[in-house]
Parts: C-alpha cells; sequence; structure tokens
C-alpha cells in the first residue's frame, strides 16, 4: 500500500480554471519526490490535495490506503492530523509561542499526555538542531533557525507523509542545504516526501522529478 496515490485527478476553480487535469502519481515510503514547474502549474494544488485540505473533482486521492473524498470531515481531519506534516514555505509558527510550544502543537491536537509531548518536542528540536533554541520565540533566532523549528513540528508526531511547499524559498544557501539535507535524512527513514520547489539545487536531492505544467504532468525523471 502506497503512503500516497493519485489517480486521475482533476480539480477546477472559480471562473472555470483548471488547476490539474488528470494527475496521476504515487510517492511510496522513503522517496523524495519533487514538484517542479512554473507558478500556477499545479503543485500548490496537488499539496493541498494530499495534505486532505482540499478534495478532487475527479479522480481519487488516497493517503495511506483511505480515499480522501469518501471521509468525512473528521475522518479527514483525524487522516490530515495523524498522518500528514506539512513544512509551508514562510514557516507559519505562531509568533507568541516559544519554538517548543510550536512544535508541541500537532501532540496536543493529538491529546498526548504532557510527558510525551516533553520527550517527543525534545526529539525533533535535537533532529533538526535547535534543541538549545526550545525557549526562544520565533523572532529571537535566526531564518534557518525558524524553518528547522517548523520542520520539526512537521515531524514530531511521526508521520508518514510530509508534506513541503518551497522549503528552502526564503532561505540563504547554507540553511536551505541544512533543510535539505533534513528532508533527505527523513525519506531515507522511510517517510514519503512531496516538495514542490523552483529550486534546481532543492530538486537535485529528490529520487525523482516531476515537472508540471497547465495542471498536467509533463515528466517525471
Amino acid at each position: 500500500m502506497q503512503p500516497v496515490s493519485v489517480f486521475g485527478v482533476r480539480k477546477r476553480y472559480e471562473g472555470g480554471v483548471q488547476a490539474l487535469d488528470g494527475v496521476s502519481l504515487d510517492v511510496p515510503a522513503g522517496e523524495l519526490v519533487a514538484l517542479l514547474g512554473p507558478s500556477g502549474c499545479g503543485k500548490s494544488t496537488l499539496l493541498n490535495l494530499v495534505g486532505c485540505i482540499d478534495l478532487p473533482d475527479e479522480g481519487e486521492v488516497r493517503i495511506a490506503g483511505a480515499v480522501t473524498s469518501t471521509l468525512s470531515d473528521d475522518a479527514l481531519t483525524r487522516l490530515r492530523r495523524d498522518r500528514i506534516g506539512t513544512v509551508f514555505q514562510f514557516f507559519n509558527l505562531l509568533p507568541t509561542l516559544t519554538l517548543a510550544e510550536n512544535v508541541a502543537l500537532p501532540l496536543r491536537l493529538q491529546g498526548r499526555p504532557n510527558s510525551d509531548i516533553s520527550s517527543r518536542v525534545h526529539a525533533a528540536l535535537t533532529a533538526v538542531g535547535i534543541a538549545d533554541k526550545a525557549g526562544a520565540l520565533p523572532h529571537q533566532v535566526s531564518g534557518g533557525q525558524v524553518q528547522r523549528a517548523a520542520i520539526a513540528r512537521a515531524i514530531v508526531h511521526e508521520p508518514s507523509i510530509v508534506l513541503a511547499d518551497e522549503p528552502t524559498g526564503n532561505l540563504d544557501s547554507r540553511n536551505g542545504e541544512n533543510v535539505l539535507a533534513i528532508l533527505r535524512e527523513l525519506a531515507e527513514r522511510g517517510q514519503s516526501i512531496l516538495m514542490a520547489t523552483h529550486s534546481p539545487e532543492a530538486a537535485a536531492r529528490a529520487n525523482r522529478r516531476v515537472l508540471m505544467r497547465d495542471g498536467r504532468i509533463e515528466s517525471i525523471v
């Protein structure tokens, strides 16, 4: 069973804009797959469908074997909460919470006990190399450290799927390389990583590169 399987997916938005037009793609466990293509080609729409934020108009999106369009809102919320981690381009950390408190949010949504939350947050912050910044607020650390915290938040609940939307887009080359190394390591541990990017350097770290254009997959290499 593939963690992510997309088959014949079409998605339209208001005004008849065809965001995706018959897209099929599998993301096996242990693979980092890069989505490439110009702005408006459908990368973000595909991430939203795999992330259970939106549903296809036609076709199927299967996450851990479950067809998203057949699930209730509650079931979609549980699937998104338990199986999926997302790294956003603009980090989306809450500015009034410390890095540790931000990272803990997925676990609190799951209702985990405090002792479990504390140990998991420490492990996630250690994995991305910023355990010493646990008590800092986002504005008190560098952009690279904020992005590492965003990755820690995405992986703290041990999801089988990690989605990354331009994860290096706002970072310098050194911090960008660090983020890519972390994503590469996650794939090597057996997680499925789907990354939208404009960066050739980021794409070069992927197992497969999926070139999209006008809502379709043009090639996979």
